[in-house]
């Protein structure tokens, strides 16, 4: 079988999936490499499989798996390969799936224990280190709230490692509607503030019921208008000289800390 060619209309249709309009003009979206092609693949969303030849050597029990499962996997040249890819070295694995994101109501009907909520969250690599520290600890979802990244974005995906298939994730444009519906669910809102009235440290006793955390926008943080909708204020102690932690960090710790009380470890 010959590989197709970088001007193969299925290619093509493909590379634009690279551009969010696209993604929501057809329900799709790319996901590239290894970790992302499984996790897509265990979770049956995959509707094409692309690789190039090295990737059908380095992959090949991924490959041939996805063949078996009846998943279309199809052969690309190299140059294919490197249009389908953003990576400077591209992996020559690239899945064509369904998009991931699931309504707001539908996270919050699983009655969940511990939701990690970024809120006005820009930076797609942030979005994407978020996602899998909330299927690291085992949050069961992650609320992209207000103006925030497209999930499907392509630095997202690679950044989440696979977990963006693992964790429910959902969008929910408006803030206030959004913390509306997750207090009416009984579930304790926390924010991260700098002067926050509890310590993270002193907190264990708020981790034994729901939580949702509230995480700010890299460059501003949290609006105080959002930040005074929690229930509690956490502050994250910095016992040495940095001035404060990024996002993806203070999130990282945040959940954990929730994560040990919850899960007993």
């Amino acid at each position: 079988m010959d590989p197709l060619s970088e001007r193969n209309p299925r290619v093509v249709s493909a590379v634009k999936l690279h551009r969010a309009p696209q993604r929501r003009k057809t329900g799709l979206f790319l996901a590239e490499g290894a970790n992302s092609v499984a996790a897509a693949l265990e979770t049956g969303r995959v509707r094409e499989l692309f690789y190039s030849a090295a990737a059908a050597t380095r992959e090949h029990e991924l490959v041939a798996g996805a063949a078996a499962s009846g998943v279309r996997a199809t052969l690309v040249s190299d140059r294919a390969a490197q249009h389908l890819g953003e990576t400077v070295t591209a992996p020559g694995l690239v899945a064509v799936c369904d998009l991931i994101d699931v309504p707001l109501i539908d996270v919050l009907a699983k009655r969940p224990r511990m939701l990690a909520v970024p809120v006005e969250i820009a930076e797609p690599g942030n979005a994407g280190t978020l996602i899998r520290v909330a299927d690291a600890v085992g949050a069961e979802g992650v609320v992209l709230a207000g103006d925030t990244v497209d999930p499907h974005n392509g630095k997202c995906v690679r950044s989440s490692a696979g977990s963006l298939f693992h964790v429910p994730v959902a969008r929910s444009r408006d803030v206030t509607e959004t913390l509306d519906s997750i207090a009416g669910q009984g579930i304790t809102i926390l924010a991260t503030a700098a002067d926050g009235e509890i310590d993270l440290d002193a907190a264990d006793h708020l981790f034994t019921t729901p939580v949702a955390w509230l995480f700010g926008n890299e460059a501003h943080g949290l609006d105080p208008a959002v930040a005074a909708r929690a229930h509690h204020r956490i502050r994250v102690p910095i016992r040495g000289r940095a001035e404060s932690l990024n996002l993806a960090t203070a999130a990282a710790i945040c959940l954990y800390a929730n994560s040990r009380v919850r899960y007993g470890g």
